[in-house]
């Protein structure tokens, strides 16, 4: 197959400030916490169940929630200790769910089930396999990478392409992940390349990230370990959201993903590179999906850094780990400016798929105060999928389900770019999201 020279054009976007803080930071391991919350709920899909009890022993490694559902990945504990309670927490969407609240006992021991899956030569182990890791989606999706990896049957995948766009500002963690274990990155793809049988292989990154660009070139363009050429490292122009999959399908194939579908049925899979990184560690050790990586940033945190975290430690925590608040923090977000949800207490944990925790002051937490749209047309310019947000948000407000349907509203993936655009301050996600809300609930009828 051709490799492409130069990325192919995409709509739309916004030339989001970088902020890259914490890129030339190596990532740090944060000590265990005295306690852990793990939701069951750490995915799309179905929520896990939990496996244990109030006063069970547990170690790390060990699963502590589990569900027959397909769409579901197990959660294991982070930290060995006793289940202090089986409550409830509130998750950044609203919805609340079971979740599993371990004591440590101070000693980490490990599961002494664990240990390395067996030799993996077909697509149903590697799927098998990254299951009973707990492995999804670490870019912020969470979307269960077994179900991704067990291709359906028809669907003839001929490009996989590495996600290292990480274009959301602030958010540094998947650079880390590339400079730190680049060497596993690259074991990773091999392994997904060579089971799936796909012969093109694209890193994407983005260009604002050369250090990156260098180090998995050098490991790439390596012969020995690919002697058929069939991994290449793809500069991407700097642009959000070119990490978005859609988006990035396109700028990697020129192929574009129709609304409802999904880059398999355009011969693609994207992986995020801390999870096809995850996925050599875990056939190399059979630890499962315990420790993420999270980049801790903002203008109300002392010390920004990128701290590998136990899975279901305190937000608070990991801030005090990093020196605690320089200022009262007047706005908490899970993740980034752009896609991040801000949340409304630093008591929530940290779940597998948070890339990052950024903490702002009340100047950079200020919002411009809405005014009337001046139909200026520069939303509809910049949104990714060609979308008319302006039309979106009056159907919203008139809470036209049809229209909203007539306008495709589900295929927003809600980036942020028509808001990021908008000079009138118009709170246009925001709108969609309610929008997604009254369409959702009409197919409930």
């Amino acid at each position: 197959m051709e490799f492409p020279k130069h990325p192919f054009r995409t709509h739309g976007g916004a030339p989001v400030p970088h902020h890259k803080n914490t890129w030339n930071t190596p990532s740090v391991i944060m000590p265990p916490p005295e306690r852990i919350t793990l939701p069951m709920q750490q995915h799309i899909g179905a929520p896990c169940i939990p496996t244990v009890k109030k006063g069970d022993h547990v170690y790390v490694g060990q699963v502590v929630g589990d569900s027959d559902a397909y769409v579901c990945a197990p959660v294991h504990s982070s930290i060995s200790g006793t289940i202090a309670e089986i409550t409830s927490v509130m998750l950044t969407g609203g919805q609340m769910t079971q979740a599993v609240v371990i004591d440590s006992d101070g000693k980490m021991e490990i599961d002494p089930n664990i240990y390395p899956p067996a030799a993996i030569h077909s697509k149903e182990e590697l799927a098998k396999a990254a299951r009973s890791a707990g492995l999804v989606g670490l870019g912020g999706a969470g979307f269960p990478a077994h179900v991704k990896l067990n291709v359906p049957e028809g669907k003839n995948i001929d490009t996989l392409i590495v996600n290292v766009a990480e274009c959301e500002p602030y958010v540094t963690s998947d650079h880390r992940e590339a400079l730190e274990n680049g060497k596993n990155v690259l074991d990773g793809i091999y392994k997904v390349k060579d089971i799936l049988d796909v012969h093109r292989v694209l890193i994407a990154v983005e260009d604002n990230k050369p250090d990156v660009i260098e180090k998995l070139r050098e490991i790439a363009d390596n012969p020995t370990m690919d002697p058929q050429d069939e991994v290449r490292v793809l500069p991407l122009k700097s642009r959000y959201p070119q990490g978005a999959e859609k988006v990035l399908v396109q700028a990697c194939t020129s192929r574009r993903v129709p609304p409802g579908q999904l880059p398999a049925d355009v011969g693609c899979l994207v992986m995020n590179i801390a999870s096809i990184s995850f996925l050599a560690s875990y056939m190399r050790t059979g630890m499962p999906l315990t420790l993420k990586r999270v980049t801790i940033d903002g203008s109300a945190v002392k010390s920004p850094k990128n701290v590998i975290v136990p899975v279901g430690a305190r937000i608070r925590d990991v801030i005090e780990f990093c020196g605690g608040y320089r200022s009262e923090p007047q706005k908490i977000l899970m993740g980034g400016p752009m896609m991040g949800v801000a949340i409304t207490t630093d008591e929530l944990p940290i779940l597998k798929q948070n890339n990052a925790i950024l903490a702002f002051d009340a100047a950079e937490a200020a919002l411009l105060e809405p005014t009337s749209c001046i139909r200026c047309g520069r939303c509809v310019a910049a949104c990714p999928m060609c979308l008319m947000p302006t039309k979106l948000e009056k159907a919203v407000d008139k809470k036209d389900v049809d229209a909203l349907q007539e306008l495709d509203i589900m295929t927003c993936m809600e980036c942020g770019c028509c808001a990021f655009s908008c000079p009138a301050g118009r709170r246009l996600v925001q709108a969609i999201r309610l929008g997604k809300s009254y369409v959702k609930k009409q197919g409930r009828k």
